[in-house]
Order: C-alpha cells, then structure tokens, then sequence
C-alpha cells in the first residue's frame, strides 16, 4: 500500500464561518462560508448522523470500512491487537471565519459513562495563520457560577473567564479534556483530536446553531458542565499549553502522546518519515514522497502502516500526524 493523496472533506453547514482559507493553503476554489472544516483521513461523523464527515477513497470506498476490512495493514499490527480498527485520530484543518464559541469537550471517563463513546476529545492545534486564542480559566469557577452564565449568555463575561493569547504560525496549542477554549477570528489551524465530534457550548449567541438544545450533548446543562474544568490554569501553565513549535521532531507536550502525536519534519534534499499510520500534511515547498507526484503546500496524504518507511525528497516542510503508540 502506497500513500494515497486526499481530496477536501468538508461538511457542510457548520454553525460558525470560515473555509476561504483553506481553499487558499490548498490552493482550491473557494467554498461555501459555512465550510470551515476539512476533515482529514476521517472515521468520525458529525455528532448525530450517520456518514457525514467520513473520509473516501480516490475510488470512492469509505476509508472507515476500508480500515475495518483490514485493521493490521492500515494501522499496524501492534495498534490493531490494541485498538482493533479504531484509528483514534481525527486531523482538520480549521478556519475560523469568525471567533467560536467559548465551549469544551468531555473527557474518556464522562464520555463513556454518560455518552456511550469510545472517546472523550481532547486536541491540539498547530498555527499556520496567526491571531487570537482564549485558553482556560483566570480565576477558580465553580458549576453554578457558569451555569447562570450560561443561562444568561452573557457572552462577555464568558469570554473574560479566560486567558487570551497572541499566536503566530509554527505555534503549537496543547487543549486538554474539559477546559474552556475558543479560537479567534482570522486563525487558520492544523487540530490533531481524538475521533469524536463531541462538545459542550457554554456560548451560541449570535451563531447558526440552537444552543440551548444542542449545546449539552442531550444530557441538560447540569450534567454537562460536570465535564468542564472549573479550576484556574496559572501563566505558567498557560506558557506549557501554548508555545512555539520546536523547528524539527515532536512537536506536542508529553501529556499529548495517549492521545496523539505531532512531528514537525523539514525537508532540504532529503530526509525519511518512519513507518506506521500517518497522515501528513505538507506545510512549506515541494516535496516528493515515496516517487509519487510531486506534492505542494496544502497537499494531504494518508499513510498506511504498510507502506513502510518513505523517503522525502524536495525543499519544504510536513507536518506528520500519529495516534497515540500502542
């Protein structure tokens, strides 16, 4: 199995806009604006349906059934005796067309006993078009005080709860289960996340979305809000979750790697990507990738494990996405 060039997927009619970036770092037509996601090498749906978000094949199978029908050369042996044909990724790109919401996302624990999922959803984002991103609490909070936000939508006083913080391209965002996030306009970002469409607004005011009915999973506000972190996150903590990207090798914090891993791998001449899962996403130059095609900025490839070791030959730079090692 060799690696295999994907075409965009992106859902349509998300509740927030965006999407003309990504038709610009791929180099494609512009979308719809309510087109800000690209879901990359995707087994997951959109939360509630049935196909929507699954990634296909250049010859049109479903790579969720194609993994299913052959765990070990897709993922490899080690990971399929573990996970079975559970990838445990799911790689976007994202463009915020306008600030999201402030919201969060359940953890493994809660999302299994309340949910029934395999996964919680933590995520981690690399930047490559900069702005403004608003990250974890400033001060203790506790469930009533956010549940009357919540009730109110008050949409400032939200906002104020967190940190917010400049980010330039080649910075990394490390976003753990259960803390408060939004991502501000105009940033454009590669998120690695567990395979789940899974989150809880706190915020739905003055977007395409009905909040009040969605925005909790199905489980009311009063259980919901037990998934999110009320404590405070210091500066200091703040500086671990965001930070620049080291300029080559593992990209991530250590407390990512059970749910996934990053490397950021320049290429001048040569260089070689090691075998397993991958999927890869060609963020500088022209590179060419085990003698296929030459591949530009924007380019997407999904690796199988047994596709083996890939030598790189070119001048740019990939961004190489992994689950957790088993």
């Amino acid at each position: 199995m060799n690696p295999i060039r994907l075409a965009s997927n992106r859902p349509q009619e998300r509740f927030y806009r965006g999407g003309s970036r990504i038709s610009a770092f791929r180099g494609e037509p512009n979308p719809a604006q309510s087109e800000p996601e690209d879901w990359i090498g995707s087994i997951t749906t959109v939360y509630g349906e049935a196909d929507r978000g699954l990634s296909a094949l250049p010859d049109g199978a479903i790579l969720r059934d194609a993994i299913g029908a052959d765990p070990e050369a897709w993922l490899g042996t080690a990971h399929a005796e573990r996970w079975g044909a559970d990838s445990r990724l799911l790689v976007k790109l994202l463009d915020a067309g306008q600030r999201l919401p402030v919201h969060a996302h359940p953890h493994d624990e809660f999302a299994a006993r309340h949910l029934g999922r395999a996964h919680g959803k933590a995520e981690a984002w690399y930047i490559l078009e900069g702005g403004v991103v608003h990250i974890g609490l400033r001060e203790d909070n506790d469930k009533s005080t956010l549940a009357g936000l919540v009730a109110e939508q008050n949409v400032d006083a939200l906002l104020g709860l967190l940190h917010d913080v400049e980010v330039a391209a080649g910075d990394v965002v490390w976003v753990p289960p259960g803390v408060l996030h939004a991502i501000g306009a105009g940033v454009l970002l590669l998120e690695l996340q567990q395979p789940e469409d899974l989150s809880i607004l706190l915020e739905w005011k003055g977007f395409d979305i009905d909040g009040a009915s969605a925005g909790h999973l199905g489980l009311g506000f009063d259980l919901a809000l037990a998934a999110v972190e009320t404590r405070a996150r210091s500066a200091a903590e703040i500086e671990r979750m965001v930070h620049a990207a080291p300029a080559s090798g593992a990209v991530l914090p250590a407390a990512a790697d059970p749910y996934f891993r990053l490397e950021r791998m320049p290429v001048a001449g040569s260089a070689t990507i090691d075998e397993g899962f991958s999927i890869i996403v060609v963020s500088d130059g022209v590179v060419e990738i085990a003698g296929e095609e030459e591949a530009a900025r924007g380019v997407t490839l999904l690796v199988p494990a047994s596709a083996g070791k890939l030598t790189v030959r070119g001048e740019g730079e990939l961004l190489i996405a992994r689950p957790p090692a088993p």
